[in-house]
C-alpha cells in the first residue's frame, strides 16, 4: 500500500514542472523593501540592499521614484509620479535599471514630460529605442573643434557673440529682461535648418510653456522640436529629471552624424529643486543650503553637449542653459558655478531692456570663447572691430551728455555708434538671415546708416529682405551657400543698399 502511495506521489511531482510550463508563468526573483516614510515627493525605504543609484523603482500603486540617496540603513527615493497612494508599511520594489526615456524620430512635434509620457494629448508615443538619463559624456578623442557656426537670427549675436555647434553658451540676467525670448528666436531660426531643437522646461508656469510651444508653432518648424515639461506644479523629483531627459533626446541625434540644440530653460531652479530634494533627503547643505555636489551634476550635464569627430559620425550637440540673476548679481553662487562650466554667456541687463534696447544684450559683459573662429568669412571681416567700435561711442555719448563741446569727427563718431546701436536693435520673433545680416554690418561698414533719422531704422530693417530679394537676389544666394562675397556681388549688394537709402530719403540732419 505504501509503496503504491509512494509511486503515486513521485508520478505527480514528475508532472508538476510540465504543468507550470502550461500555465506559463515564469520564475524571476523580486527584490522587495518597505516604505518607513512618504512626504514632500520624497519617499524613505528599507531594505533593496542591491540597489543602485538612479535604479528605478516601483510602488505597489503603480507609482514611481528613482534612487537618490543610498545609506546602510535606508534608501532616498525621489518620487517622479502621483505618489498619493504611498503610505508608510507599502511595499517597494527595485527594477535593477536606471532611468531610460524614449528616444528617436517619433518624438519629433511632441510636448512629453519627465518620463517621455505625452502631455499634448496626441496619440501615445511608439518607439523601441530608449536611451539612458545618464550617459557619459564624449571623450577628448572623440571630439572635433568647434569651428561650425550655430546662427541665431540675432544680429548682436552672430555678429559679436557668436555660437557654434557643440558650444555651451550661458544666457543670463535678471528675470524678465528676455533670455527665453533668445532661445526661442534661436530655435525659429533653426526652421529651415539640419537642427533638431529640444526645449526643456524646469520649473516654469504651464502659461510660460503653452506660450513657448504655440510661438514656435507659429513662427517656426514644430515638427523639428521636442518639448520636455516639468512645470511648477510638477513633482520636484520630475522637474530634476527633465534637463536629463531632453538631453538624452537630443543626444540621439547628435550619435547618429545630426545636430541639436538644447535649451534648458532654467538651470537656476534646477538648482533650487535639487537643494529642495536635498535637504528633504538630510543631505549635507553647503553654501547657500546647496549641496556639495551642485557643482558636479550641473557640470556633468553640460559635457555632454559636444562637436564629434568624423569618426563618430560629425554631429554635434549645442546646449543654451539659462540662468537668472538676483539684482544683477553675477558673482551669486550658482551663476559662478554655471559661468565657470560653458564656454561664455550671453548677458542681458535690465537697465538697456528698460531703455528699449532690445534684445537687451550687454555685449561688455557677453564673451563666447570660440571667437570669431565659428563665424562666416564674410560676417567675420564685416564684425571684426564692431566691438571696439561700439565701446567707444557709448563712452563718448556718456561724455556729450554733459554738454560738452565736441568738434565735427567726434559728432561723427557718434552718429555711427547710434546706427550700430540701432541695428543692435530687432523685433521679437524675427531673426534675421545670414544674407540680411551681413546687408545690415556692410551698411554699418561703408557708414550709409550714419545720416539716418533714429525712427528710420525700424523701417529700413522691416523692408531690406525683400527690397534685396527683388534687386539683387545674386549676392544672396552666395551669401547663403558660401558665407562669402566677391568684390564683384560686394559692389552689387553695397549699390542695392544705397537705393533702398536713398528712396527711404533719410535725414540729412546729424546732430548729436
Amino acid at each position: 500500500m505504501m509503496s503504491t502511495l509512494g509511486h503515486n506521489i513521485s508520478d505527480w511531482l514528475g508532472r508538476v514542472p510540465e504543468a507550470i510550463d502550461r500555465t506559463g508563468l515564469e520564475t524571476r526573483i523580486e527584490h522587495v523593501g518597505r516604505v518607513t516614510q512618504v512626504g514632500d515627493g520624497v519617499a524613505h525605504i528599507t531594505g533593496l540592499p542591491r540597489t543602485r543609484i538612479d535604479e528605478l523603482l516601483r510602488f505597489e500603486d503603480g507609482s514611481t521614484g528613482i534612487a537618490f540617496e543610498i545609506s546602510r540603513e535606508e534608501i532616498g527615493c525621489v518620487l517622479i509620479t502621483d505618489g498619493t497612494g504611498i503610505a508608510a508599511g507599502m511595499k517597494a520594489y527595485g527594477t535593477g535599471e536606471i532611468v531610460r526615456v524614449p528616444v528617436g524620430p517619433e518624438l519629433l512635434g511632441r510636448v512629453v514630460e519627465a518620463l517621455g509620457n505625452p502631455l499634448d494629448n496626441g496619440p501615445k508615443i511608439k518607439t523601441d529605442t530608449k536611451g539612458s538619463i545618464r550617459a557619459e559624456a564624449p571623450g577628448i578623442v572623440d571630439r572635433d573643434l568647434v569651428n561650425e557656426p550655430l546662427q541665431t537670427g540675432v544680429t548682436v549675436v552672430d555678429a559679436m557673440v557668436p555660437l557654434g555647434r557643440g558650444q555651451r553658451e550661458l544666457i543670463i540676467g535678471d528675470r524678465k529682461t528676455g533670455k527665453t525670448a533668445l532661445a526661442v528666436d534661436t530655435i525659429i531660426n533653426q526652421r529651415d535648418t539640419d537642427v533638431i531643437c529640444v526645449y526643456a522646461f524646469i520649473g516654469q508656469k504651464a502659461s510660460t510653456v503653452e506660450n513657448v510651444v504655440e510661438t514656435i508653432r507659429t513662427y517656426g518648424n514644430i515638427e523639428r522640436c521636442i518639448f520636455v515639461v516639468g512645470n511648477a506644479s510638477a513633482l520636484p523629483g520630475a522637474q530634476w529629471l527633465v534637463p536629463y531627459t531632453a538631453c538624452t533626446m537630443a543626444e540621439y541625434f547628435r550619435d547618429r552624424g545630426g545636430h541639436a540644440l538644447l535649451v534648458l530653460d532654467d538651470l537656476t531652479k534646477h538648482a533650487i529643486v535639487y537643494r529642495q530634494i536635498s535637504l528633504l533627503l538630510r543631505r549635507p547643505p553647503g553654501r547657500e543650503a546647496y549641496p556639495g555636489d551642485i557643482f558636479h551634476i550641473h557640470s556633468q550635464l553640460l559635457e555632454r553637449s559636444a562637436k564629434l569627430s568624423k569618426e563618430r559620425g560629425g554631429g554635434s550637440l549645442t546646449a543654451l542653459p539659462i540662468a537668472e540673476t538676483q539684482a544683477e548679481n553675477l558673482s551669486a553662487y550658482i551663476p559662478t558655478n554655471l559661468i565657470s562650466i560653458t564656454d561664455g554667456q550671453i548677458y542681458f541687463e535690465p537697465k538697456l531692456f528698460y531703455e528699449g534696447q532690445k534684445p537687451a544684450v550687454n555685449v561688455g559683459l557677453s564673451v563666447s570663447r570660440v571667437g570669431s573662429a565659428t563665424q562666416p568669412p564674410i560676417i567675420k571681416e564685416l564684425a571684426k572691430s564692431l566691438r571696439l567700435e561700439y565701446a567707444q561711442f557709448l563712452e563718448l555719448e556718456v561724455f556729450a551728455r554733459f554738454g560738452a563741446m565736441v568738434d565735427e569727427r567726434t559728432k561723427k563718431r557718434i552718429a555711427h555708434g547710434r546706427a550700430i546701436r540701432a541695428i543692435l536693435t530687432q523685433a521679437q520673433y524675427r531673426p534675421h538671415s545670414l544674407s540680411e545680416e551681413v546687408a545690415l554690418l556692410l551698411s554699418l561698414k561703408e557708414g550709409l546708416l550714419d545720416k539716418f533719422a533714429p525712427g528710420s531704422f525700424g523701417e529700413f530693417q522691416a523692408s531690406l529682405a525683400s527690397w534685396l530679394l527683388d534687386d539683387c537676389p545674386r549676392p544672396l544666394a552666395k551669401i547663403e551657400s558660401s558665407g562669402a562675397l566677391d568684390t564683384d556681388d560686394r559692389n552689387l549688394l553695397l549699390q542695392s543698399l544705397e537705393k533702398l537709402i536713398t528712396r527711404m530719403s533719410p535725414s540729412e540732419s546729424g546732430e548729436v
